[in-house]
């Protein structure tokens, strides 16, 4: 049987082919569907949503230990949280086969920067392999469960957002029966003390000399001739891109075992061409191992190492060719820029925090991160999960110790609390902050697509569980002035900033209202009931003064012709925050 999958979808059928028992990951574009697709196979697969990536792989490197074959998944950024146990399981290896998926975003399609996450293997000195396109993530996740048993490491299972996302036909088999390894106690593997790690090293080189033999040999790798002069060594999506640019023009070294690198083929190849270009996406990581070795190639220095790669770039660099295009006006073409949603939860809350003077406003990753652009401009600062609370509290302290009059406000959504957003409120109420910290409660991980958080109620399958009670949570960490507030009522909204700004200590403010595209479980309904009949604009009324745009609602237009304001019915959820914006009571919700 076969069928059309996503990237992300094969990877979930070959863990399960491979006879995988247990799957956990933290939410991130491009790797997120990969464990919403494993979770479909309840009875064979524990599959579960993690608070962060280093909780993923500790979960996961613990049921390999314990002698089941285990998946850990994650964007590539994520891979930074779990480095801390990867690279001491580098030391280790494993017992059950063990696969970190990492899916790199080349294009910063829905990240903070373009990393590339080849040189975690190298650097952690564990295995790698690469997929070009559906099958073979399939296929080749199967083997990668493969390789870590046989030489007993764990294997970064490199994917990036084209291979991710892209779709293909994928021949379907039946799941592997593997039985746990019986477990016994190993404490000169498993338990990483500086005398342990001494003597792991000189194994770890070893397992990479092996690893480089089979890197030779393995069917991951392989040669296609042409009878041609060209020779081209590539790997992921770069190698279907190169063959949609030179076709059978040219010869290939098609790398899907990328570290370590299958050096005595890569130079057996390079002996037998004239032109060797080296083609891959991000870093120049394959081309420095062959220059290195004193193996002439044309890479980088003729192919961006900036962004996705596609086949017209490498024609252009390579060929100079430049592929013929419709012609357009530029000048007519409308800005588009991401919004929050109609309805969204935030939008109110920015909009008044936005109008508070002489404020510094750390943010952090998720939806909210848009509270940064106009007309809100809410937001001065978002580096990287957690890290608004802790900024936050480094910044007020700073200010506070040169006589800066200035207030911080910290914004971090439900999940990315439960991340690392903890530890940096811990951080504030040990040291004594000043800060404001506000949790964004949306009740759902929205951005990447509405996966269950700790927070929420239930778990990645649907089971009902323990729900974090934020309240609750924040008192213990030490945190005493709290309040909740509803982020769509402006007043509620004004009086929490008011009186945390006022308050001598570290303020956590939890606005509690769920996503405007959430579908609502019973408990959201029995808490917040439906919002029923949408706003419209008196036009008699409405005095042009642009007020209702300043929220930044996508339903909200403005007539110039006119110089009247409208609202899209079909958009408008019935919020109300443009309703209570608006100076001249020119806006009313339909049947009040």
């Amino acid at each position: 049987m076969k069928k059309f999958l996503t990237g992300n979808e094969a990877v979930a059928r070959g863990v399960y082919e491979a006879g995988v028992t247990y799957a956990a990951a933290y939410p991130g574009t491009p790797s997120t569907e990969i464990l919403e697709n494993v979770a479909l196979y309840k009875e064979d697969i524990v599959a579960e949503w993690a608070p962060n990536e280093k909780v993923a792989l500790e979960s996961a490197f613990g049921a390999s230990v314990a002698g089941a074959r285990a998946l850990a998944a994650m964007k590539h950024v994520g891979v930074n949280v779990a480095a801390d146990p990867l690279f001491t399981i580098g030391y280790t290896g494993v017992t059950g086969g063990l696969v970190l998926v990492s899916a790199d975003d080349p294009g910063c399609h829905s990240s903070q920067n373009e990393q590339d996450n080849r040189y975690y293997a190298k650097f952690a000195k564990i295995a790698c392999v690469e997929p070009s396109d559906s099958q073979e993530s399939k296929d080749f996740v199967k083997e990668a469960f493969k390789i870590s048993e046989e030489f007993d490491v764990a294997v970064l299972f490199r994917m990036t957002t084209r291979v991710c996302h892209s779709k293909g036909l994928v021949e379907f088999k039946e799941r592997e029966n593997i039985d746990i390894v019986p477990y016994e106690k190993q404490p000169r593997k498993y338990i990483a003390a500086p005398a342990h790690a001494k003597l792991l090293h000189p194994i770890v080189e070893d397992k990479l000399v092996k690893l480089e033999e089979y890197s030779n040999n393995t069917y991951l790798n392989r040669v296609e001739w042409n009878d041609s002069k060209i020779g081209i060594i590539t790997s992921g999506v770069a190698y279907t891109y190169s063959k949609e640019v030179f076709g059978d023009t040219a010869n290939y070294l098609k790398i899907g075992f990328s570290f370590p690198l299958p050096m005595k083929m890569i130079k057996e190849f390079a002996d037998k061409v004239e032109t060797l270009y080296v083609i891959e996406e991000l870093e120049p990581f394959i081309e420095e191992h062959l220059k290195v070795a004193g193996i002439d190639c044309i890479g980088k220095d003729k192919i961006p190492n900036i962004g996705e790669l596609n086949p017209d770039i490498i024609e252009k660099a390579l060929l100079g060719k430049e592929t013929t295009t419709i012609e357009i006006d530029s000048s007519k073409i409308v800005n588009r820029p991401p919004t929050l949603c109609a309805g969204c939860p935030h939008r109110g809350f920015f909009y008044q925090l936005g109008k508070k003077k002489n404020v510094m406003i750390t943010g952090d990753i998720g939806c909210y991160t848009l509270g940064f652009a106009d007309p809100l401009n809410a937001i001065d600062t978002v580096i990287c999960m957690g890290g608004s609370i802790s900024m936050g509290h480094g910044a007020q302290k700073a200010f506070e110790k040169n006589g800066v009059d200035r207030r911080v406000v910290s914004v971090i959504g439900d999940s990315t609390f439960m991340h690392t957003g903890i530890n940096s409120l811990v951080d504030v109420a040990f040291n004594q902050g000043n800060t404001v910290s506000v949790i964004l409660d949306n009740r759902i991980t929205a951005m990447t697509g509405h996966q269950e958080n700790p927070a929420t109620g239930f778990t990645l399958q649907g089971d009902p569980t323990n729900q974090v009670d934020f309240e609750e949570l924040v008192r213990a960490i030490g945190v005493k002035h709290v309040v909740t507030v509803n982020p769509l009522k402006l007043d509620e909204v004004d009086k929490a900033l008011e009186d945390a700004f006022e308050y001598d200590g570290p303020s956590v403010i939890i606005t509690r209202w769920p996503c405007a595209l959430k579908k609502y479980s019973e408990q959201d309904l029995a808490e917040f009931g439906p919002l029923e009949n949408k706003c419209f604009i008196i036009e008699d009324e409405c005095k042009g003064c642009k007020i209702c745009t300043k929220t930044g609602c996508p339903a909200i237009s403005f007539d110039n012709g006119k110089m009247k304001a409208f609202i899209d019915p079909n958009q408008c959820v019935g919020c109300e925050v443009c309703l209570q914006a608006c100076p001249f009571d020119a806006i009313v919700k339909a049947g009040e």
